[in-house]
């Protein structure tokens, strides 16, 4: 069976990775902006290696340029997330992108965006929430005045702070002032960590960030201390196997420890990362997953649990995405 139109929660997507490479396509043409090299002769995104695929998703946000150009991006996204099933989503923003980290242009940039969130899910019935992000490799300063936006912004839409990019710049505790000023504003926290770093980026994310969720985080497999100390501690991981696959952290869904870290009672969630970069939807990965492991419906109801249970969401917005698995 496909699992296109079983419910799906989605914890770990990056907006600009999720653009649908027409869309990108489309906004170049119309602004006359040259993308040579972001394509094949296919129209999907290309890269070789980790470091060629941040270049290539950062020259594909060269479009992106205004508030409308992020309403539309939204838009675009939503529809391929609903056409996949998927009736939450959090979604990473960054204010380095939208609007160079000035709080001003933020707040018009985070308008647009929630504007068409809204709209969308009047229309397909998707709620969309934000996790403000900083990017690693554009170091701490940086990350600051992203925390400073996420701060000023947060509520019932911007419900949480992360951090993404290069994980071997760097460490993650030299991001713990922008960190500790999110969490003061109320800010829910997570941040990339295990996917290249190893056991030590997410035994620092512990620590020096004190997150409740990592992104990725599949090479705790190889350290039975830090699997007890993600259980005790409650931390779930946002897991993108497709997205691993890709870009070779495995390889194999079949050889992905997803499996192994939810047989050894870690929380694990299901989620695609930047989809058209990889090639996936959520559709894919739960098709995928089943085809590696022989999970079904009942399984992944158990993940959406616990996804739903770690959503950076109020209360009220989390008992009614609930209905979709128990309409009572």
């Amino acid at each position: 069976m496909s699992y296109r139109d079983v419910p799906k929660i989605e914890l770990h997507l990056h907006i600009e990775g999720a653009a649908p490479p027409g869309f990108i396509r489309g906004l170049a043409q119309e602004k006359s902006v040259n993308l040579t090299g972001v394509f094949d002769e296919a129209g999907h995104y290309t890269y070789r290696t980790f470091n060629e695929f941040l270049s290539v998703y950062e020259a594909a946000t060269e479009v992106l340029k205004s508030p409308r150009d992020y309403a539309r991006l939204t838009t675009a996204v939503l529809e391929e997330c609903a056409a996949n099933g998927v009736v939450y989503a959090e979604t990473f923003i960054s204010p380095d992108f939208c609007g160079g980290g000035d709080l001003a242009a933020w707040r018009e940039y985070l308008h647009a965006m929630q504007e068409a969130a809204e709209a969308a899910e009047r229309a397909m019935g998707i709620t969309l929430r934000g996790i403000v992000t900083c990017v690693r490799h554009f170091g701490p300063d940086k990350a600051k005045a992203s925390a400073r936006c996420a701060a000023e912004t947060a509520g019932n839409w911007i419900t949480g702070f992360g951090m993404g990019g290069d994980e071997m710049m760097g460490h993650q505790g030299d991001f713990a002032y922008a960190f500790d000023m999110a969490r003061e504003a109320g800010l829910r926290l997570t941040t990339h960590a295990g996917e290249w770093g190893g056991p030590a980026s997410m035994r620092e994310a512990i620590r020096d960030l004190r997150v409740e969720r990592i992104g990725h985080g599949v090479q705790a497999i190889s350290d039975a201390s830090l699997i007890d100390e993600l259980i005790e501690k409650n931390i779930v991981l946002e897991v993108c196997p497709g997205s691993n696959v890709a870009l070779g952290v495995v390889p194999s869904f079949a050889a992905h420890p997803i499996a192994k870290l939810r047989e050894a009672g870690v929380r694990v969630t299901i989620s695609t990362d930047d989809p058209p970069f990889f090639h996936t939807t959520m559709t894919r990965e739960y098709d995928e997953l089943e085809r590696a492991f022989g999970w079904g419906e009942e399984d992944f109801a158990a993940l959406n649990r616990i996804a739903l249970d770690a959503a950076f969401c109020d209360d009220d917005t989390r008992a009614r995405i609930a209905k979709h698995w128990d309409p009572s």
